[in-house]
């Protein structure tokens, strides 16, 4: 997710900005000296010891002489003693990219491809299966499959785990290197062997690669007068695709009496995108703050007047894919008290990370703040709680025995009545989304319920 100030605004959303950049000094290495190979079936003596020398000894937490004098060392191992010849641009890629993953399963070192990836997830346009992946701990774990991607067709879920990539087991020690396999040219086939949340067989699941080109915003009315919004990620263009969508709708329909924002799986993307949603229902106040060591990541975003819906009831869905940028919306909607919340709790992603270029093709993405929704909280690694819980249900029809005659409408040959005839129509519609989509057919439920209460309140004070 990357960071980037607020710019001037011409219209109600917030436009990406030029990057932040961090420009942080560091001491340069001692140089590395470039020993000769050794002799075949030579050991690799180590030298004497080094320790007790007045520069050994560290207690701020700086690096000594000694911790430097290590670096050295095992560069040399590496060198010397690995199986295979490794070269010094390898190894020095190496220990860059292990001191930045060291610090959190967010930070990453960038080289050209992985620019080039990065530009991608932000555009939506990109080769391969359609998952954003979190890698921690050895593991490949799904935060979210794509709508309308090889992997959402597929069943992959949030939270699922990927254990070997074309039968290859993921390997703790080197997971960069299954994360790299799941991208490829289209129509090249990959096996994902993957093991579901609460299950203990893992099953194999055959995929072909794809050009995705995610349209991040669907709308849509849900039933008369209520509009859905599917948000899948949080793109360059999302903000602006929500307000003209949700205009067009509008502008055919008519003003709509509710309306759900499904951000289920979606598993984030921009900051400033996620602040241009929230805004999009908003009228005032805070939507996020962020807070970190420097100056530049201490940023503050406020919504602007004008609510798309004015002011109409909101349900956002979430689950467990729910995630970053998704989890700002979310945040922002329920502190202002606009939306209700309902579902699962979301995946507690709390932090912001910066790209910060280092030359042409290589970056940095590095976790420079926490960020935090209007109440001052901080959802890191907690996630957040739905007003509205649902279990992971699915509704399927039932197959009881006939019904004894209960009312007028059970006999056979029955009048109809004229005046229910659409009701009718709407219960059946509504009958289907249950069966296709329980959680959808919940929120809109309730969002009519809310709606309802509102136009009572609104007729009591005439």
């Amino acid at each position: 997710m990357r960071l980037s100030p607020p710019g001037q605004p011409a219209r109600k959303f917030l436009r990406l900005a030029a990057p932040v950049l961090l420009l942080i000094a560091v001491p340069a290495l001692a140089q590395v000296p470039q020993p000769d190979a050794p002799a075949a079936g030579a050991s690799v003596l180590p030298p004497p010891s080094m320790k007790g020398g007045p520069a050994s000894a560290s207690t701020s937490g700086e690096a000594s002489l000694d911790d430097i004098r290590n670096f050295t060392r095992v560069y040399q191992i590496v060198k010397q003693a690995y199986v295979e010849k490794v070269d010094d641009k390898t190894i020095m890629k190496a220990a860059i990219g292990g001191m930045v993953t060291g610090l959190d399963p967010h930070a990453e070192y960038l080289d050209k491809d992985g620019l080039d990836e990065l530009s991608e997830d932000t555009t939506g346009q990109y080769s391969g299966l359609g998952i954003e992946v979190l890698q921690g701990d050895g593991e490949l774990r799904i935060v979210a499959p794509i709508d309308d991607t090889p992997a959402s067709r597929a069943g992959i879920k949030p939270g699922d785990l990927i254990v070997k990539v074309d039968g290859v087991p993921v390997d703790p020690q080197n997971i960069d290197e299954a994360y790299k396999k799941l991208r490829g040219p289209p129509g090249s086939k990959i096996v994902l062997t993957i093991l579901h949340e609460k299950s203990d067989k893992p099953i194999d699941m055959p995929l072909v690669r794809e050009r995705i080109a995610v349209t991040s915003v669907k709308v849509r009315e849900l039933a008369p007068g209520y509009a859905y919004i599917r948000v899948s990620q949080f793109q360059e263009d999302t903000a602006t695709d929500v307000e003209r969508k949700l205009g067009d709708l509008i502008k055919k329909n008519g003003p709509q009496k509710g309306a759900v924002l499904d951000l289920r799986s979606n598993p984030g993307g921009l900051l400033t995108s996620a602040v241009g949603v929230s805004d999009a229902f908003l009228d005032s106040g805070v939507i996020v703050t962020t807070r970190g060591r420097v100056p530049d990541a201490n940023l503050h975003f406020d919504a602007h007047p004008g609510d798309l819906l004015n002011g109409a009831p909101m349900v956002v869905l979430v689950d467990n894919g729910t995630a970053s940028a998704a989890e700002i919306v979310s945040g922002a909607l329920k502190d202002h008290h606009r939306a209700l919340i309902m579902g699962r709790r979301t995946f507690g992603k709390g932090v912001v990370q910066t790209v910060l270029p280092l030359d042409d093709e290589h970056a940095v993405k590095i976790t420079t703040a926490r960020y935090y929704t209007p109440n001052g909280t901080s959802i890191q690694a907690e996630g957040i709680n739905p007003d509205i819980t649902l279990a992971d249900l699915a509704v399927n029809k039932s197959e009881s025995p006939p019904q004894l005659i209960g009312s007028e409408a059970d006999l056979p040959n029955h009048l109809a009545n004229e005046s229910v005839a659409a009701k009718g129509a709407a219960d059946e519609d509504d009958g289907k989304l249950a069966i296709a989509d329980f959680a959808l057919s919940q929120a809109l439920n309730v969002v009519r319920g809310l709606s309802l209460g509102r136009s009572h309140v609104a007729e009591s004070a005439h």
